[in-house]
């Protein structure tokens, strides 16, 4: 299948996104169009990705002046500790505004480098090559970039757009099965907030998708890119419509927490749990109807996801949950803030369904039954 080309675009910027197989002798091209003035570039390679990639880099970019730094991504390097040493790296190097950074892999790494090139001599080049189909469908899109602290996740960072993102599907090969489900959930969740008909195309074709055929990847991952890109361009900042990509992630994140981020349990498992639950709740506060649901679970049964809400058929499994959810970041008040789903493709407004905490612990028994 031919590399596709979807363009991001908002008031202040625009960039594209190029998805296909194979497809990394497009960067040398689009750095000289995008950063002429470029000289030196930083390559921040996540330890993950095969070292036959750095390879490749070494002489697609021949023409420049590389440095390369290994990232070796989780919840705890993805600190303002480590964009310290990272600056330090960078200043030592003598980079300037027209140089460029280029981030390599997943979306930890994303997030990390894209702050570092944000806060880099107030704004320097930055482009993205994610490498897992998270960050391909999820984390790449959208410009939002950051760091932990001892407070929470994510509660330093900016919103910074890169000059390009490039999405080889070619990452994906050596990517385990538990690994596509995260990103997997993420495409799920884009089709059922927005497209019904990607949804009716993910009935059929999710096993493709999973045995990483090209064809199907690409598709399904530029069908995604673009559900996300319509609702980052007309909320940039996450102030409204926006939140809707959080369907599913109040009860993900709490289950996240709960488990300390295991990594016995990912974030698409914790999403593909969330969203269940959240529909149920939505079947319960009578927003959408039984037929939804059982829509649902018919593409979890169909793919072996349903383990994911199996975990939940109890009402102390979900009680359980409710300590987490008050920290959630769309809550502003004492009332937990809910995405709730009216049908396949359509979900309630941001703020509309706000539930106390002891209205939810009444819902959980219900939750529980279904």
């Amino acid at each position: 299948m031919k590399a596709q080309e979807i363009k991001f675009k908002d008031l202040n910027c625009s960039y594209s996104v190029i998805i296909g197989s194979n497809i990394m002798s497009e960067l040398p091209k689009r750095i000289k169009i995008l950063c002429p003035k470029t000289k030196k570039i930083a390559i921040i390679l996540d330890k993950n990705v095969p070292i036959k990639f750095k390879s490749d880099l070494k002489k697609k970019l021949k023409k420049y002046n590389l440095f390369f730094y290994i990232f070796n991504p989780s919840e705890k390097t993805k600190s303002f500790k480590v964009i310290n040493n990272y600056l330090n790296k960078l200043f030592n190097k003598n980079l300037n505004r027209s140089d460029l950074i280029l981030s390599v892999g997943g979306g930890i790494t994303g997030d990390t480098v894209g702050f570092l090139a944000s806060i880099y001599k107030r704004g320097t080049n930055f482009i993205n090559i994610p490498t897992t189909l998270l960050a391909q469908v999820d984390s790449a899109i959208g410009g939002k970039t950051g760091v932990n602290s001892a407070h929470g996740k994510n509660l330093i960072g900016s919103f910074y757009q890169p000059k390009l993102v490039i999405s080889d599907t070619n990452f994906l090969n050596s990517l385990p099965r538990k690994e596509m489900i995260c990103g997997y959930a993420e495409i799920l969740k884009h089709s059922i907030i927005k497209d019904k008909f990607f949804f009716n195309w993910l009935k059929k074709n999710t096993k493709q998708v999973f045995l990483k055929k090209p064809k199907y990847l690409i598709f399904a991952i530029k069908k995604s890119c673009k559900i996300k890109m319509f609702f980052v361009s007309k909320d940039v900042n996450e102030k409204g419509l926006r939140m809707k990509l959080n369907f599913g992630h109040t009860f993900a994140h709490a289950i996240e927490v709960k488990n300390n981020y295991s990594k016995r349990l990912t974030h698409g498992e914790a999403v593909l749990s969330g969203m269940m639950l959240a529909s149920r709740l939505s079947v319960i506060k009578k927003v959408c109807n039984f037929k939804t649901i059982n829509e649902l679970e018919k593409i979890y049964k169909q793919n072996k996801l349903s383990y994911t809400f199996k975990r939940y058929s109890n009402t102390k499994s979900i009680t359980d949950l409710i300590p987490y959810l008050k920290n959630d970041k769309k809550n502003d008040d004492s009332k937990i803030n809910f995405i709730l789903l009216k049908s396949i493709g359509r979900t309630t407004k941001p703020g509309v369904n706000k539930i106390s905490i002891n209205t939810l612990k009444k819902y959980c028994k219900s939750i529980s039954q279904f």
